[in-house]
This record gives C-alpha cells, structure tokens and sequence, in this order.
C-alpha cells in the first residue's frame, strides 16, 4: 500500500506568501513571453497547415519546416513564461530571436515591398520589434532586483 506523504502547513503557507509572487518586472516578461508563445503556436500551425501555395516543392518543403521550427519556438517560450522565475539568458535568447525575424521581415519589405495588405504586415512588424526591447528591460530589471534582495539578506 502507498503512503501519502502529506506537505507541513507551514510549507505551505510559505508558498503562498507575497514573498512569491511574481514581481511587476517578472510579470511583464512573463506576459511578453506568452504573447510570443500565443503567435509562435499559431502561426507555425497555421503555416504548417497552408504551405507555400502556388510555388515548387522546394520553397514548400522549406516554408513547412520553418513552420515547425516557428511552433517549436513557441513552446519554448510558453515554457519560458511558466518558469519565468528560474530563467536567465533563455530570455534574452527569445527577445532576439523575435528582433531578428521583424529584422528579417525589415529586409524583405526593402529589398520586396510591403504585402498587402500593408496594415496587417505593419501589425506583425510593430510588435516584433518592441516587444523584444520590452522582454529585455524588464527581464533585466527583474534580475537587479533579485540580486539586490539577495544583497539586503546577507
């Protein structure tokens, strides 16, 4: 017959103290992070799904991988945003990896033109390239404050 292993009260209690909570500064990387996830998980669904229409089954072959490894990106981050207080560099990892697709998305409108329609690709470009900066200084100051809360212990 199994045991149950029963947890202390006042473990428990020391779970649920305000001490836990996620800060302002982890909350908004967290939120950031599941934002990228939400996107990263549909679009590479989505682009999984249609392909590249009307093209060779090369540049198909290619636009489904990359959806792949879009959706995988987004399960990375979804796990970044639910572990967001034991992550480190993975952020800074993630808030690049978004600022270097709207740079790439910056070179295709200059050397292709801007799809249409153009406010939709505009909608996508924006975020890409704030939200990184937005994952970045908060992540950051989310890790000062840690550091100085482990100072003031000491």
């Amino acid at each position: 017959m199994a045991t149950v292993r029963r947890i202390p009260t006042p473990v428990i209690r020391a779970m649920n103290t305000p001490s836990t909570l996620l800060s302002t500064s982890q909350r908004i990387v967290q939120i950031g992070l599941f934002l990228v996830a939400a996107i990263a998980l549909a679009g590479g669904l989505l682009q999984m799904a249609l392909g590249q229409p009307d093209t060779i089954p090369r540049l198909d072959n290619v636009h489904r991988f990359m959806a792949g490894v879009y959706f995988g990106s987004g399960l990375i981050a979804g796990w970044a945003g639910a572990t967001v207080r034991q992550q480190g560099t993975l952020v800074y990892l993630i808030a690049f990896s978004v600022l270097f697709a709207g740079i790439g998305r910056l070179v295709s409108i200059s050397q292709v033109g801007l799809p249409q329609p153009s406010a939709v690709w505009l909608g996508y470009l924006v975020p890409e390239l704030l939200v990184p900066f937005v994952l970045f200084f908060a992540h950051r100051a989310s890790g000062r404050a840690l550091r100085e809360q482990r100072q003031s212990r000491a």
